[in-house]
């Protein structure tokens, strides 16, 4: 299978590549000459690199893909004005460049992602921050390619927070690990913080699935079954180690977000998000 991933030096982005390019051939996409997390030198990796673009519209118009997953994106929980174009260029343009060359691609599928920020706490259009705004709005534009490119199958995967080996984000299970192994006290907001947290190698399963198998289109909801209390997981790598870490809650305010009810992926689970598997990270 030809297969284009734009994202492939990101956290999710490099984990799809990792999984998909021993038996497909991949197309990425890289705006700079940079190194990527999975280096390689595979004949089946062609390297897309633009500096403008009209030169990537140029050159995507001369492949041929069968999937396109757009894993790309700028994110910000907090954003500041430095952050206005790269969210543009990221969230909304290169996503907009793919979808108006898909017929000319060839292309048969088109795997979105998205958050479930968009409709923050279960109410529908209630954007958390400016980050999910930009999100919603590049659903819009889906929306407009749907109607436009009938042959093709959209899907749009919602996730909530993902974590796993070699994640540089900062995101809480990859701050705990830094401070457990510096021996610094973390701050978490709150000891009844309850957060949904999803292996990405479970994420990366759902991709795999959909590529493979004859799933309708749609809006999937791609997230864990369960929510963790985060004192619950300082407290089972407490028990196992000799090395305690180091917390200062602030409250003990209950924290628990709603998700809005997407559908679930037809087949799929997720097997190694545990909350073992959280703690084998931390230790890591």
């Amino acid at each position: 299978m030809n297969i284009l991933i734009t994202g492939s030096t990101g956290f999710i982005g490099s984990n799809i590549l990792k999984r998909l390019k021993s038996k497909n051939k991949i197309f990425i996409i890289l705006k700079n000459k940079g190194k990527i997390k999975n280096k390689s030198n595979k004949k089946n990796i062609k390297k897309i690199y633009y500096k403008s673009y009209n030169q990537l519209i140029k050159k995507l118009q001369k492949i041929q893909v069968d999937l396109v997953i757009h894993a790309a994106t700028h994110y910000r929980k907090i954003h500041n004005s430095d952050d206005l174009e790269n969210f543009s260029n990221s969230n909304i343009l290169l996503g907009n460049i793919l979808l108006e060359n898909l017929k000319i691609m060839k292309v048969k599928k088109f795997i979105n992602f998205s958050t479930v920020w968009e409709d923050y706490n279960s109410i529908q259009n209630n954007f958390f921050n400016l980050y999910s705004a930009y999100k919603k709005s590049f659903s819009i534009i889906l929306d407009f390619y749907k109607k436009k490119e009938i042959k093709i199958k959209f899907y749009s995967l919602m996730i909530s927070d993902t974590f796993g080996f070699n994640d540089s984000r900062n995101k809480i299970i990859n701050v705990l690990r830094k401070n457990f192994k510096k021996n610094i006290t973390t701050e978490i907001i709150s000891k009844n913080l309850f957060i949904n947290l999803l292996n990405v190698e479970d994420l990366t399963d759902a991709v795999v699935l959909i590529s493979k198998q004859k799933i309708d289109p749609g809006k999937y909801l791609i997230k864990n079954s369960i929510n963790f209390k985060i004192n619950n997981i300082i407290q089972m790598l407490n028990k196992n180690n000799y090395k305690k870490i180091k917390v200062r809650w602030l409250s003990n305010k209950l924290i628990k977000e709603k998700t809005l009810p997407y559908k679930r992926l037809k087949n799929w689970k997720p097997t190694k998000s545990n909350i073992s598997d959280i703690v084998k990270i931390i230790n890591n």
